[in-house]
């Protein structure tokens, strides 16, 4: 990606952004859009007016970035995201979070469906993500650095910030609202996993499993964004209850999920301060 196309994107969201400096970026994908209906004084762009953003082909998936205010803080949202399995290359993944840092944000809240691979954490549930597994051979760096943005090898251990994580189980106590903790497990997709792979994830220490957010912190971390990860649990992998996932049910719980993620990002920004 080079420089002049991430500056081409970033001023055509000033230009439109009345003047806004949001310090905190949020990313949500499938059926989790209502979350962020509480976002006021919103400006909506479409992706398709920010030069070089991908447009998401998938359903649940807004494609649009909204700046506004969440909590009284000033946020730039991505509803909707690019996936590795829809086509597009390593850029499409890696403008929209650096376009974030460029607007000025610090930190992103990534939040995505996944299914669960351990039986303690259910349907219906929110779960901080703590590390993350990638054995696909998928990495959106894949290419030449631009040493401005970030270093060609970036450390990836604590990717999923431990003081940030810490705030969210505070905000989630303080609305009591029960809040599971664990690894993710990146599974490239469109084809949902299949129970061997199920077998082999548990066995590498995974409990969720998702189609997005593990390849989005690296490229968060590399260009020094702070990383909280949300993932909302919408069913059970296969070969652990015998349910067939399907999107389908992945819109649904996760339509069913967005009151309580609303309320948790709410009390979450509340908490939040620039020292965090």
């Amino acid at each position: 990606m080079s420089r002049a196309a991430l500056d081409a994107a970033v001023a055509a969201v000033r230009s439109r952004s009345g003047g806004r400096s949001p310090k905190l970026g949020i990313v949500i994908g499938s059926g989790l859009g209502a979350a962020t209906g509480r976002i006021a004084d919103v400006t909506r762009i479409p992706f398709g007016e920010i030069p070089g953003f991908p447009v998401s082909s998938v359903p649940g998936h807004e494609g649009a970035l909204l700046l506004g205010k969440l909590g009284g803080k000033q946020v730039a949202v991505l509803s909707g995201r690019a996936h590795a399995y829809e086509g597009h290359g390593p850029e499409a993944m890696r403008l929209p979070l650096r376009a974030l840092k460029a607007l000025g944000c610090r930190a992103v809240i990534l939040i995505s469906a996944v299914g669960s691979l351990n039986r303690k954490i259910p349907p219906g549930r929110l779960a901080l993500v703590s590390d993350h597994v990638n054995m696909t051979g998928y990495d959106p760096l894949t290419g030449p650095n631009d040493d401005s943005i970030g270093p060609r090898f970036p450390a990836m251990n604590a990717a999923y910030d431990p003081a940030l994580r810490k705030l969210a189980r505070g905000a989630a106590k303080n609305i009591k609202l029960k809040l599971a903790e664990g690894v993710t497990v990146f599974h490239a997709g469109p084809g949902f996993e299949t129970p061997a792979e199920v077998r082999i994830y548990r066995r590498l220490g995974g409990d969720m499993v998702g189609m997005s957010m593990p390849p989005e912190t690296v490229v968060a971390r590399h260009c020094g964004l702070r990383v909280l990860g949300i993932g909302a649990v919408t069913n059970m992998a296969a070969g652990i209850g015998g349910a067939v996932p399907s999107h389908a049910e992945t819109l649904k719980q996760g339509g069913a999920m967005s009151a309580d993620l609303a309320r948790l990002l709410a009390a979450l920004l509340e908490a939040w301060n620039d020292a965090v």
